[in-house]
């Protein structure tokens, strides 16, 4: 495909949507009745299988779709990916966060250079340096272990690690290596956020690692200032030293800012925030709280699925299917959301994280070379663990829009509890809906059945599901640091074979700037008016009147004063 043109403008994408109107005259109640199509969209890599057999699509939909992946250049973008290759042309950078959890011996190459080295280096000191909090033998300005964890970050310094601490947590391997300690994420800059991440601690026991590449993202940087008042006013400036470091590339900034340099942790250009987990950014707070070994377990897992996107045919490939089905769903079907429905409390942060990964990334109007898209791309994604959202969306999405499912489960339980005397245990009772679910999606219950079940006419329409909704089932051996590291992978690389087939940039994020510029703006006027009384000004009528309402009813502190949550 030449380098202006559009996917839409291939002959497979004009095939697939003529294609549109075979698939919806055919309900999945008769494709369900296919035992070959059945047993051809089941899927098995290292114990992990893939059912899309509930997928709205026929063999002859797969073989459309892996005719359109050729138009896009699908294989040749994955290999100029993991080359190293500048792919994210709009910052002129490589994308090799596949990079951070390679093993030592491979060669990934960003500008001639193989980075594993340096990714390895990183890792080297992350584990002496999370040894030596965890063993005591580094302490804080008391002499006391440092047995309490705040991280500091936003977007994917933030969600990626909190989705992997919350996963790790109900391990029994990983819970037993995390005995007496425990780790916090302070991410808003609400105070709020400050209040809640600090009730409860000693700055005497408290370590801080704060997150930010420039060291000069602002939410994070308030966020760290604060944490470094609370730390000095009750230890002293000089013990700031013993109780905060950083995940940074800007030394100066970390050295001016009162932490050593040799305690700041690098990554790198070619590691998107979104991206960044499997980096120092998650590394560091998941080794301080389970040791390097638990860490390193999921880093193989992430690798393991790296290896298996890379190589893999795209008929058994579950990055790139999962990827295919999702450009289906959302722009030939038209359906725009996903629901991401984990049946494990374990995973509760999955969906808050994907959305970011996948939202962040996709969420585009315009092709990697600027051309505006005649054609939707990005999904809306949104979840909750089951059985939570049962008794919460479900009603919507069973009778209401058609939003296509993710139903994640495990076949071991990470907490299994058996009582006597009852029919099934709870992870039996918690994945008895794992498995109805999709079928009563995609088959539903008619009018007839209704009828044939004594329902009274008047019921009827209420009680009719029309059946015919998508979803897929990812089922793994278990939630072990490994197969969480696999189940991150998998996603990241499906929501990059979906923007290599819409043909966007999915690595860079421009949509977040101007609303960042804007506040900027907004910050200068509360400070002028908060310290000299200045009136609201050059802003709209609407902001105008809500800024000098705030004003009027919130009217601050003294700038040469300090107040600390009380909590």
């Amino acid at each position: 495909m030449a380098a202006t043109a559009l996917i839409c403008d291939t002959e497979p994408w004009k095939d697939l949507k003529e294609h549109i109107n075979v698939i919806e005259k055919t309900h999945l109640r008769d494709l369900m009745n296919d035992l070959n199509r059945c047993q051809s969209m089941m899927v098995e890599f290292d114990g992990i299988i893939l059912d899309y057999s509930r997928q709205r699509a026929r063999l002859d939909t797969m073989e459309k779709l892996f005719k359109l992946a050729e138009a896009a250049d699908l294989r040749k973008k994955i290999d100029s990916m993991c080359n190293g290759e500048h792919i994210n042309s709009t910052e002129n950078r490589s994308v090799l966060h596949i990079a951070l959890r390679a093993p030592r011996d491979k060669v990934i190459c960003s500008d001639g250079k193989n980075v594993v080295p340096n990714v390895w280096d990183v890792l080297d000191k992350i584990k002496d340096f999370s040894d030596r909090v965890r063993s005591g033998s580094w302490v804080g300005a008391t002499g006391k272990a440092l047995k309490d964890v705040v991280a500091i970050g936003i977007g994917g310094s933030f969600l990626g690690p909190l989705f992997v601490h919350t996963a790790l947590q109900t391990d029994p391997e990983a819970a037993d290596c995390a005995n007496g300690r425990q780790l916090r994420f302070l991410a808003n800059v609400d105070p709020v956020d400050v209040a809640r991440n600090l009730k409860g601690l000693n700055p005497e026991t408290t370590l801080v690692v704060v997150v930010s590449k420039t060291f000069t993202t602002a939410e994070t940087m308030l966020n760290a200032r604060t944490m470094r008042e609370w730390i000095s006013s009750a230890l002293g400036a000089q013990a700031v030293a013993k109780h905060m470091v950083a995940v940074s590339t800007n030394l100066t900034l970390v050295e001016k800012f009162g932490i050593d340099p040799a305690n700041a942790f690098a990554f790198w250009d070619w590691v998107g925030g979104r991206y960044s987990v499997c980096s120092a950014v998650g590394v560091l707070p998941l080794s301080l709280q389970y040791g390097f070994p638990i860490v390193e377990k999921f880093l193989r897992g992430a690798s393991n699925i790296d290896n298996h996107f890379y190589s893999t045919s795209f008929e058994r490939n579950l990055p790139v299917l999962l990827g295919l089905l999702s450009v289906w769903n959302v722009t030939f079907l038209g359906y725009p959301a996903r629901a991401i429905l984990p049946y494990a409390q374990a995973l509760e942060k999955l969906a808050s994280h994907i959305q970011q990964v996948s939202m962040e990334s996709n969420g585009k109007g315009v092709s990697i070379d600027g051309v505006p898209l005649p054609f939707e791309a990005g999904e809306i994604d949104f979840g909750e663990p089951g059985t939570n959202g049962q008794h919460s969306f479900y009603q919507l999405i069973h009778q209401g829009r058609v939003i296509p499912c993710d139903f994640i489960g495990s076949i071991k339980s990470q907490q299994p509890i058996y009582l006597k005397g009852e029919v099934v245990s709870n992870h039996d009772e918690l994945m008895s809906n794992f498995f109805a679910q999709p079928d009563a999606l995609a088959y539903g219950k008619s009018p007839e059945q209704l009828h044939h079940e004594n329902v009274p006419d008047h019921l009827i329409p209420h009680k009719t599901f029309s059946g015919n909704r998508p979803s897929l089932s990812l089922l793994l051996p278990s939630l072990d640091a490994y197969n969480i590291g696999q189940l991150l992978a998998i996603y990241e690389h499906r929501i990059a074979v979906e923007g290599f087939i819409w043909g966007i940039n999915s690595f860079d994020q421009w949509g977040v700037e101007l609303g960042k510029v804007l506040a900027t703006q907004v910050r200068k006027q509360l400070h002028l008016s908060r310290t000299e009384g200045g009136p609201v000004r050059g802003f709209n009528f609407s902001t105008t009147t809500l800024l000098t309402k705030y004003l009027e009813v919130e009217p601050g502190n003294p700038s040469d004063s300090t107040v600390l949550p009380r909590i």
